[in-house]
């Protein structure tokens, strides 16, 4: 589990161009945050760098791990993170339940991929092949996968995209129940998620 996750005077620079500067905010084990900032402000940026995909231009991002050092290094905060971006990687010529039996081998995970369906509300679904669902059932679909990942810091772009009412309540039930185990969740986001959670705004 972690224990927190802090930025001292985090800066971006995209194309040449400074996005953001100087940021500094600390999230807890058992909090959830909404980035929230117009296009182009750096939510998306802020959370690569947050996952290790991005470097920083300046400033650190340390995390702390229960009983560990504070962790600086990209690749170790890495194994910490559980992903949900703008790609839904799935393909389209696997069921969910393959798509969910490749991720629960890649994360090591024990076999609950029934459990996650359902939670994503993707049973009835669950060997139709995956080209024949709509943008929010994949949406769904990412969300079972990052259930599945047991990492406990959550990074999600835009999570409630594409998603009806009863998708935008299961991404703020998901993210309560894993705020609520101990992890952290971080959403990049022009909509409310939700639940209890803060708010942290780029210009």
């Amino acid at each position: 589990m972690i224990h927190s996750l802090s930025t001292e005077n985090l800066s971006c620079v995209r194309g040449n161009r400074l996005v953001f500067r100087d940021l500094n905010f600390a999230v807890r084990g058992g909090e959830a945050l909404a980035v929230e900032g117009a296009n182009g402000s750096g939510k998306t940026s802020l959370l690569r760098m947050l996952a290790g995909f991005l470097a920083p231009a300046g400033g650190a991002i340390r995390l702390k791990a229960k009983d560990a050092a504070h962790i600086e290094d990209s690749e170790e905060r890495g194994k910490f993170v559980g992903w949900l971006g703008h790609h839904d990687a799935v393909k389209p010529q696997m069921t969910p339940r393959e798509t969910l039996r490749f991720f629960c081998d890649f994360y090591a995970n024990t076999d609950k991929i029934d459990f996650a369906l359902e939670a994503a509300g993707l049973s009835r679904l669950a060997d139709l092949p995956s080209q024949y669902l709509s943008a929010g059932q994949k949406k769904r679909l990412a969300l079972a996968r990052l259930k599945l990942s047991n990492r406990p810091l959550w990074l999600l772009d835009e999570p409630v995209a594409a998603l009806d009412v009863s998708g935008k309540a299961l991404v703020a039930q998901l993210i309560q129940a894993h705020c609520a185990s101990g992890g952290i969740a971080i959403a990049a986001t022009h909509e409310p998620l939700g639940g209890d959670c803060g708010h942290l705004h780029l210009a």
